[in-house]
């Protein structure tokens, strides 16, 4: 009998066998029927985009891609992030197209993986882009598409954290933090270094109110209480995240909401409202997306848009996990 040799595969790859393939396309089917429903038509771009498109959208999203080149030695770099390139695409396809556009894609993207992290760095996405439609109603509409989408797919205890990308932003200029000295308080923000945050605060020459708001909101986490404020640069710059909160709450989606004020995403694109979809089941986000209103004007045509992304493979994992804690609980 002859042995069995084992060829590796890259890191952060994994094969997948038949039985998970037609699990995925079922759960990529159910997913899909919802966006449908709901007037998302089906686009897909290129695995491959020219390096320098995509820095136009996000320096970052360029940086954390894989690099090639193309016979006349341009730059090429496999998607790491599919926002971007559907922002290109509308400014291309779309010039003079009525809005709001209704977009949903199911493409993989490629984040070279870091060592000892367990990441992938080849994994299936699923998301929808809704161009032209101002907040709040905007996001409120993609954050409770994507959790009627989960409901479908088969998942029951996944919640939404929602955040505000420009919180920050707009605190640090309302209690004149200099310009300079604003990128490290940023960097530990999105690092979620609130101690390394706090020092850095510290060290500047701040009000007590302003030390105290710039330290404390980002550790903030819980329902509407956490809005309550009297320090008026603060409750301006909640208005955003309040209407979008009390908007969900309406359509009967609140108890899904865990707000979350040091919630920021990996790139620099968004403008507002950002989110992440949670399941207790498993202790990994299961995707993301938010308001990016000026990725698209980058492109040559200034619109409002929201998006979302979930990692498909995750999603199937949770749905894995809660079947195991539901047959326990039967069992028990």
């Amino acid at each position: 009998m002859a042995e069995a040799v084992i060829h590796p595969i890259p890191p952060g790859t994994r094969d997948m066998l038949p039985d998970e393939m037609r699990e995925l396309a079922a759960l990529n089917e159910r997913l899909h029927a919802v966006f449908a429903a709901a007037g998302y038509g089906e686009v897909r771009t290129p695995a491959i985009e020219y390096e320098d498109v995509l820095r136009r959208g996000d320096d970052r999203a360029a940086g954390a891609s894989f690099r090639l080149f193309d016979g006349s030695g341009r730059v090429l770099a496999l998607r790491s992030d599919t926002t971007i390139p559907i922002a290109r695409l509308v400014a291309s396809r779309y010039a003079d197209a009525p809005m709001p556009l209704r977009l949903c894609y199911f493409d993989n993207a490629y984040r070279p993986a870091q060592p000892g992290r367990g990441q992938a760095s080849e994994f299936m996405q699923a998301g929808l882009e809704l161009v032209g439609s101002p907040a709040p109603g905007g996001d409120v509409e993609v954050i409770a598409l994507v959790l009627d989408a989960l409901d479908a797919a088969g998942l029951g205890r996944h919640r939404v954290g929602l955040g505000d990308g420009s919180l920050y932003r707009r605190l640090l200029a309302s209690f004149g933090v200099p310009e300079g000295e604003r990128p490290v308080l940023l960097d530990a923000l999105s690092r979620r270094d609130l101690v390394g945050l706090a020092t850095h605060v510290d060290g500047l020459s701040l009000s007590r109110t302003a030390r105290d708001a710039l330290v404390g909101l980002p550790a903030l986490r819980g329902g509407p209480e956490i809005l309550a404020t009297d320090v008026e640069p603060v409750h301006a710059a909640l208005a955003g995240l309040r209407a979008c909160y009390e908007a969900l709450d309406a359509r009967g989606a609140g108890d899904r909401v865990i707000l979350d004020l040091g919630l920021v995403r990996e790139l620099g694109y968004y403008t507002g409202v950002v989110f992440e979809i949670y399941d207790p089941a498993v202790g990994f986000a299961l995707g993301g997306g938010g308001r990016y209103d000026e990725l698209l004007g980058r492109f040559g045509r200034p619109l409002p848009a929201c998006g979302v992304a979930l990692d498909v493979q995750r999603v199937h994992t949770a749905m894995l996990a809660e079947e195991r804690l539901a047959a326990r609980g039967t069992s028990e």
